[in-house]
């Protein structure tokens, strides 16, 4: 065997293992981003769904307690980090602006000028 052709041989090796690899990395990759898309999604959907149910409960009561805001800030926080806004923010703020005890509701519709 000639210098030449070990050298083609080890070039043709080195190749297709450099091929592979690279083709293996970048399969892995999309594998992975669909995956971390999947989840990225499911817990967007699940933070609007807390979100939402936190708005539905608490608007029907006239206040929100302030553990209940803490929860439902940390949710909504978590959920624009992920790319969420838009319906979810106008809940969000209804949640923020109801009184956190139900005297204070009480009191806020005696001193109401309707």
């Amino acid at each position: 065997m000639s210098a030449t052709f070990i050298a083609s041989l080890i070039s043709c090796l080195v190749s297709s293992l450099v091929g592979g690899a690279v083709t293996f990395l970048v399969t892995r990759w999309k594998g992975v981003a669909k995956r971390e898309n999947a989840l990225r999604e499911g817990v967007m959907s699940l933070l609007r769904n807390q979100l939402i149910e936190y708005h539905d409960r608490y608007t029907r009561r006239g206040y929100c307690p302030i553990y209940a805001k803490e929860s439902a800030r940390r949710s909504y926080e978590a959920y624009h980090e992920l790319g969420g806004n838009g319906v979810v923010t106008k809940l969000y703020e209804d949640i923020m602006a109801l009184p956190e005890e139900e005297e204070k509701r009480e009191q806020e519709r005696h001193l109401s000028p309707l």
